[in-house]
């Protein structure tokens, strides 16, 4: 899993500081198995909340790849992240489903309403807005995700309270 869910208080989720230790614990937690590299990286990805550019080399020589090799599975993936992400991450669907039944409008509305780029976080760290190509909710769409949560049938002014309603205190989303 790529995203910590909400703490009990309705938080974004917190991730631990980079550090060596920390990343070779992740690492090293999975048992050995076939094809152990993209678990990993959703490991350090669920223990940081992104893939630290550090951690390429530390993946590599355990699992004695080239960097080269990890480097291309971390930057093919695009729910792989190598920065860290916003205190609340949206996600919007531009599948076709989701964008026949307006989900263009609110890909727009996001974009603009936010001051974000997709694919990009907020100066201040308080948002980042991803697109996604399908959520699997195709048939309440338009889906987005915030911090996790699914939600359905989302409209401009439904969006704009789910992000409200998720900043920490003092976000200005």
């Amino acid at each position: 899993m790529t995203a910590k869910p909400p703490t009990a208080d309705g938080e974004s989720p917190r991730y631990v500081a980079w550090s060596e230790d920390a990343a070779l614990a992740a690492i090293r937690s999975l048992p050995a198995q076939r094809g152990p590299l993209l678990p990993i990286l959703h490991a350090l990805q669920g223990t940081f909340g992104y893939v630290d550019p550090r951690c390429v080399a530390l993946v590599a020589n355990e699992l004695n790849l080239s960097r080269a090799d990890v480097h291309g599975v971390l930057t093919f993936y695009s729910d792989l992240r190598t920065t860290p992400p916003g205190r609340v991450r949206v996600q919007v669907c531009r599948g076709e489903a989701c964008q026949s039944v307006g989900g263009r409008a609110l890909a727009e509305h996001a974009t603009s309403s936010l001051g974000v780029a997709f694919g990009a976080t907020a100066d201040d760290g308080s948002l980042t807005l991803d697109e996604v190509f399908c959520l699997g909710n195709c048939a309440l769409g338009p889906t987005v995700s915030v911090n996790g949560q699914l939600h359905g049938r989302v409209q401009t002014a439904q969006l704009d309270r789910l992000i409200r309603e998720s900043a920490p205190n003092g976000d200005r989303a």
